[in-house]
């Protein structure tokens, strides 16, 4: 029996002591949980995944900062040049010269802004459904791969035309190019898709078997490779071409011969003469 008076039994305060453990241990265990995953071989693939598809977003950019350039600095001012009373070149030579390029730098602007937006969305990149738009498009390249020689061809000959020469050299003097001739900058896409084929070969080194987007990186690459196929010899044609107009344009008076396109570009090195010996 209580006295009257008296002060009740207080509770002994462990219910706030065990409800402490428990969220302490349960915080302990999700810390354990997180920093093994972590440390494991799939967080460090997917912090790869993710660096990879950064530099790509890097390397698009200044792609099409380059596209820019050759479509702003050049084709256009040709444009309304061969518009001229006295054109130093003709609206057909200009399309050759520039085939596609303009619709080349459409389609990166578009595929650049989707990389970006895909940024948003860190730290889940999916990609795959980017490239899904790319690859229809790669009929436009490979028209330009195949005009491409002939478009040097076209330029080489429009370069024995002293006016068309002058206004070019003007062109190629704007601070935007940094000293980078004009087939510098035609010969940008000619080395773009190769460049896909060793991302996405990255990409899928550190993409699971099962991740949602392995066989359309598989099948981007694929289509990718069959492209890159059809352009190798286009290369080397167009790099012997660009070689030799590079050494062209180093001569004081310039050299026709070297204009000739059925030049081939051996070797570069320097030549020392001699005196001759008394």
């Amino acid at each position: 029996m209580l006295m009257s008076g008296a002060a009740p039994a207080q509770t002994p305060p462990w219910p706030p002591v065990q409800s402490f453990m428990r969220g302490w241990l349960c915080r302990r265990k999700w810390k354990t949980i997180v920093q093994d995953y972590i440390c494991s071989p799939h967080a460090e693939s997917m912090r790869k995944r993710n660096q990879i598809v950064f530099t790509m977003v890097e390397a698009e950019s200044e792609y099409v900062h380059q596209l820019y350039i050759l479509v702003n600095c050049f084709l256009r001012p040709l444009r309304m040049a061969a518009s001229s009373k006295k054109p130093p070149i003709s609206h057909d030579d200009v399309s050759s010269i520039f085939l596609n390029s303009e619709t080349i730098m459409f389609l990166h602007e578009i595929f650049h802004q989707g990389l970006k937006a895909r940024l948003a969305n860190w730290p889940t990149l999916i990609l795959a459904d980017l490239f899904d738009i790319l690859l229809p498009m790669l009929n436009i390249y490979q028209e330009f791969v195949r005009n491409h020689q002939y478009s040097l061809q076209v330029l080489a000959n429009c370069k024995q035309n002293r006016d068309f020469d002058k206004l070019l050299k003007q062109y190629e003097a704007n601070p935007a190019c940094e000293g980078r001739m004009l087939e510098t900058f035609l010969t940008y896409p000619m080395f773009q898709i190769p460049r896909y084929i060793i991302t996405i070969h990255e990409l899928l080194a550190h993409t699971p078997h099962e991740h949602v987007e392995r066989k359309s990186l598989e099948f981007a690459k694929s289509k990718l490779e069959d492209l890159s196929r059809i352009m190798h010899d286009e290369v080397s044609d167009t790099e012997n071409i660009r070689k030799n107009l590079a050494i062209e344009r180093m001569i004081v008076e310039g050299c026709d011969i070297l204009l000739d396109t059925s030049q081939t570009f051996i070797r570069q090195g320097t030549s020392s003469c001699r005196a001759p010996t008394i």
